[in-house]
């Protein structure tokens, strides 16, 4: 059945094309298993709340008409601003707009939450854009610019809340626009569209515009919402959705709630967060996380932009999805949160699960895999600008940013076919790994670092776990060793370094190879052992006279790799192509709304026998002992490239296999 919805009728309507439900939220009490909601452009200033879900045979398609123009938004347009001084005007909103949850009396808060200032879920937009919370009516008038954002002359535009008996006050410098003339709203839903119970599977949201929402603080160890998600369940499908201004998450495939550990480490404090998360996982498993209840969602095609936490979170709920041809862009640029929860994705236990051809750029940290990346493959995405711009200051070490970070998992995690330009490449506190033609511009930081609580006194490993081939029952738990990692035919070139970037590191301390080095190639793995040295440690008697040999370093394997403008191999690498003669260019430039890259390497990349790279040559990863291959288990032979054109038997390193000066990217 077909069910219509239009902003615009004359009346409300009981779902027929003649006589269309005013709001989606209508539809959304009715739509069962193979209906189609067809919504009309309009802005439908609601939370839905899908009440069925459908099944694999027959989705509830939740569909806009016109891609882009039916709006959903958690905010609600203010008209009655005053004056109050200068460009500082004020409004005064009954809270009975806000029901049971009010995001300007809601402060931001949770586990691995450490923004010193408390700021609300609330936000307050001027023409589409979030302007800047401050603590005081004081900075209003006399607002200072803010040198943590990434958009400094934005900090101009602030806002104060207090509350005066039951009424939202909210004071607001908007540098000389009259508000009542502008479009000024303010988010008054804390979600969009995201089921309020677990389970309601088998939906497609397709076309939307969605945005605003006071969503809250999204850790591992907490119920983790987003302004749009399948809150807990299998099979969704978001589609061509425009998705922006989420307080903290735009799409949740999170974790649900559990009320004996929700948000345990800041509320009750006795247990450490890693252990509280462990405890969340088995938890998880014994209450039906499994491959047939949930995960295998697919996110494509969407426009993520301009939310303050992720555009994409997720723990044990995104198992087994697909996130593909996605644009991912200004997330956390504000930096008013902060915390180790942020990026453009921050996914936990993305197991089997699938990143291609996205594009991540201008967020604080692009891509971050936290724990269980088992089965994980990331591959032909374009990475750039996921490190501060000059002038910015930097608060902490998760505000240097990088293109990808690999956490505290055991892999196997694969990195193929990416062009990775910001100026720390990857962060890898983590172990079994494989990267593949890829074309790397930044550094590798915190190898063989990033993997304790920080303890003084005393040991604090981070034991985590890894699972059942291809499923997410747990087979076992253990610390990260370092190393079990792989790099073939791959290409390094070293960035020119930011000054900026080397002196902030040099004021932690941490200007060393196995911190915040800003050297590009695998350099930081010097002193990791070859495999044949590593293997050949074992013998029997080892287990009863040598018991440190299981805790050192895991070996590192490379071949076919070529290094340009200064980028350095590590010191026991094979098969090196070290050009110490000619100065590579890189140029990424958006022309005409494409993205447009620009080099000179082709002109001398050499032309060398390299080996095909597959499933067989990479082997397991050590601790799950499990292959490098697809989901389902099949082998990958690496025989196509960014773009999926098909690579010679013998093809040249890199992305690129047929290359080129220029290409849209």
């Amino acid at each position: 059945m077909q069910i219509y919805v239009s902003a615009k009728a004359v009346r409300d309507g009981n779902g027929t094309k003649e006589q269309p439900f005013l709001t989606i939220s209508q539809a959304a009490q009715i739509a069962m298993p193979g209906d189609e909601v067809l919504v009309a452009p309009g802005i439908y200033r609601e939370y839905v709340n899908p009440a069925h879900a459908g099944t694999p045979e027959q989705r509830i398609t939740y569909r806009s008409l016109e891609k882009g123009a039916a709006v959903i938004t958690g905010a609600e347009e203010i008209k009655t601003w005053e004056p109050y001084q200068e460009n500082v005007w004020v409004a005064r909103i009954p809270n009975g707009i806000f029901g049971a949850y009010n995001p300007y009396t809601v402060t931001v808060q949770g586990d691995w939450y450490w923004a010193l200032t408390p700021v609300h879920t609330g936000e307050v937009y001027l023409n589409g854009k979030s302007m800047y919370e401050v603590m005081s009516l004081e900075q209003v008038v006399e607002p200072q610019i803010y040198k943590g954002s990434w958009d400094q002359e934005g900090t101009l535009y602030c806002w104060y809340t207090a509350q005066e008996e039951n009424t939202t006050v909210i004071y607001a410098n908007f540098q000389g626009s009259d508000p009542n003339q502008a479009c000024v709203e303010i988010n008054v839903r804390r979600n969009c569209f995201y089921p309020d119970k677990t389970g309601v599977g088998y939906i497609t949201l397709s076309g939307f515009t969605v945005k605003q929402a006071a969503t809250q603080w999204a850790p591992p160890t907490a119920c983790q919402e987003g302004m749009i998600g399948p809150h807990w369940s299998k099979g969704w499908i978001i589609e061509d959705c425009e998705v922006s201004d989420s307080k903290c998450s735009g799409i949740s495939l999170g974790k649900y709630l559990q009320p004996n550990n929700d948000n345990k480490w800041t509320t009750k404090f006795t247990k450490d967060g890693t252990q509280t998360e462990r405890d969340a996982i088995c938890q998880a498993q014994l209450e039906g996380w499994t491959k047939e209840n949930v995960g295998s969602h697919i996110i494509r095609r969407c426009q993520i932009h301009d939310c303050g936490q992720t555009g994409i979170v997720g723990h044990l709920g995104g198992v087994f999805s697909i996130i593909e041809d996605n644009h991912i862009y200004r997330i956390n640029n504000k930096q008013d949160l902060a915390g180790a929860e942020i990026g453009g994705i921050k996914m936990h236990a993305a197991i089997d699960v699938i990143y291609r051809r996205n594009h991540i750029h201008h967020c604080t940290r692009g891509l971050w895999l936290d724990w269980q990346a088992q089965g994980t493959r990331v591959t032909q995405n374009l990475f750039h600008d996921n490190t501060p711009p000059e002038g910015t200051d930097l608060a902490g070490e998760l505000s240097l940013g990088e293109d990808i970070f690999i956490e505290v998992s055991h892999g196997p995690t694969l990195i193929d076919n990416n062009l990775l330009l910001s100026d720390c490449a990857c962060r890898i506190s983590t172990q079994g790994l494989a990267f593949v033609h890829n074309l790397i511009a930044g550094s590798f930081t915190y190898v063989g670092q990033g993997v304790e609580n920080g303890g003084v006194k005393f040991a604090t490993p981070r034991y985590t776990p890894y699972h059942v081939k291809h499923r997410t029952e747990v087979a076992g738990f253990m610390t990260i060793l370092h190393g079990d990692a792989r790099f073939y035919n791959n290409i390094f070139v070293q960035k020119k370094v930011r000054p900026m970037l080397v002196d902030y590191a040099k004021s932690k301390n941490k200007d060393t190879l196995d911190f915040l080095n800003l050297i590009c190639g695998t350099k930081p793995y010097d002193g990791y052992p070859m495999a044949e040295e590593y293997f050949g440690r074992f013998t029997a008697k080892t287990h009863r006279k040598e018991p440190d040999v299981y805790y050192d370093h895991l070996p590192i394997y490379t071949g076919g790799n070529a290094y340009f403008n200064g980028a350095q191999p590590c010191d026991k690498e094979e098969g090196a192509h070290v050009d110490t003669k000619n100065q590579i260019e890189l140029s990424l430039k958006c022309q005409d709304g494409k993205w447009v890259f620009h080099t000179n390497l082709y002109e001398y990349l050499p032309k060398r026998q390299l080996e095909t790279i597959s499933t067989r040559l990479l082997g397991e990863a050590f601790e799950p002992e499990q292959l490098f291959e697809n989901p389902d288990g099949s082998p990958i032979i690496f025989n196509q490239d960014y773009y999926g054109y098909h690579r010679d038997v013998n093809p040249i390193c890199g992305p690129f296999e047929k290359p080129q000066s220029h290409r849209a990217v």
